[in-house]
């Protein structure tokens, strides 16, 4: 007889295919099995194809899903600030140019105001006016109105005004006047003319635009370019007077003093060097026109050489010059007085 090959020692013994089924399992249960298993996956399959197609707060609560948190409680969507239609808009202060042109600018304080509102060549825009203020306005203003008062408190003035601005109660916004030609200046009025070389201080022109209205010059000429625009610091510093002195605009102030010259002025410039004193050098049968230059520079070498005549205001030693505001009401006064 044929003996068996020997087994590897550790190795349990092989099944033998087709051989009986082990203990415990006949070929019905494994049968029930087998369908049980496949009926089950088609089950879990389903479950999650309509999971898909589900809300989610249908599925929350379900075992093996966490619920999700509740939304947080507070303004809904459309009222946080960036989403959705905004809360009700507070009125904005009005700001310089608000409802104007682009050059449009605050006019303040009683003066400078009354005298805006008093020139027909200006075109007002809006007027804040305190109760107080509007009631003194009314005294000394009888219309036209072409512009309706509003009343404001004074802390909203500071919204708009600069912090050290003094404006009473009462603020314009304007447009700047239209510019004025030399002829015209000097053809409506027979005063003096003044002439600024490159002075940038609002404030001293706006002083200098007061003593020319005070002894009633025809106009003072600005350089286009090297000069203040309008703006609320110079009107209030000329106390009305921009509404009263024309104010020429020049690129060339050689070619202004030029053109005075031919128009029969006696052109003279404020300087220290000068040999005869104002008083001696003004003429009484010709018209006179002053060329001003600034504190710190003077009179340039191009306006120094077109005048007609350097002339110098008779000051005590130790006194080097005057304020080009102090200068130009002394030089004026003593022009008008002869």
């Amino acid at each position: 007889m044929r003996r068996p090959p020997k087994r590897p020692e550790g190795r349990p013994p092989a099944r033998p295919s087709g051989g009986p089924p082990s203990r415990g399992r006949t070929p019905r249960a494994d049968k029930l099995r087998a369908e049980a298993s496949h009926a089950e996956a088609g089950h879990a399959k389903t479950s999650r194809a309509e999971a898909r197609g589900k809300p989610r707060a249908e599925l929350a609560g379900k075992p093996g899903r966490p619920e999700r948190a509740p939304p947080r409680r507070g303004r809904p969507e459309a009222e946080r600030p960036g989403r959705g239609a905004p809360a009700e808009a507070v009125p904005e202060p009005p700001r310089p140019g608000a409802g104007a042109g682009s050059g449009a600018f605050w006019i303040y304080g009683q003066h400078a105001v009354l005298a805006a509102l008093s020139n027909p060549r200006r075109k007002p825009r809006r007027l804040l006016v305190t109760t107080d203020a509007e009631l003194a306005l009314r005294e000394r203003f009888s219309g036209p109105w072409r512009v309706t008062p509003e009343r404001a408190d004074r802390a909203r003035f500071a919204t708009f005004l600069p912090e050290d601005s003094i404006h009473q109660g009462i603020a314009l916004l304007a447009e700047p006047l239209e510019p004025v030609a030399l002829e015209d200046a000097i053809a409506i009025s027979d005063g003096p003319v003044l002439l600024l070389d490159q002075v940038t201080d609002p404030r001293n022109v706006g002083a200098v635009l007061r003593g020319a209205a005070a002894f009633g010059a025809a106009c003072v000429v600005l350089q286009d370019r090297h000069a203040p625009p309008e703006t609320g610091a110079l009107a209030r510093a000329a106390s009305g007077a921009l509404d009263l002195v024309p104010v020429v605009r020049e690129v060339n102030l050689s070619r202004a003093i030029a053109a005075l010259q031919k128009a029969g002025f006696w052109v003279m410039g404020l300087a220290g060097e000068g040999k005869r004193t104002l008083a001696e050098a003004a003429p009484r049968d010709r018209r006179v026109a002053l060329v001003l230059g600034a504190e710190d520079s003077g009179l340039r070498r191009l306006q120094r050489e077109t005048c007609d005549e350097l002339v110098r205001l008779p000051m005590a030693e130790g006194v080097e010059s005057l304020n080009v505001s102090a200068a130009a009401a002394v030089a004026l006064y003593e022009i008008v007085r002869r």
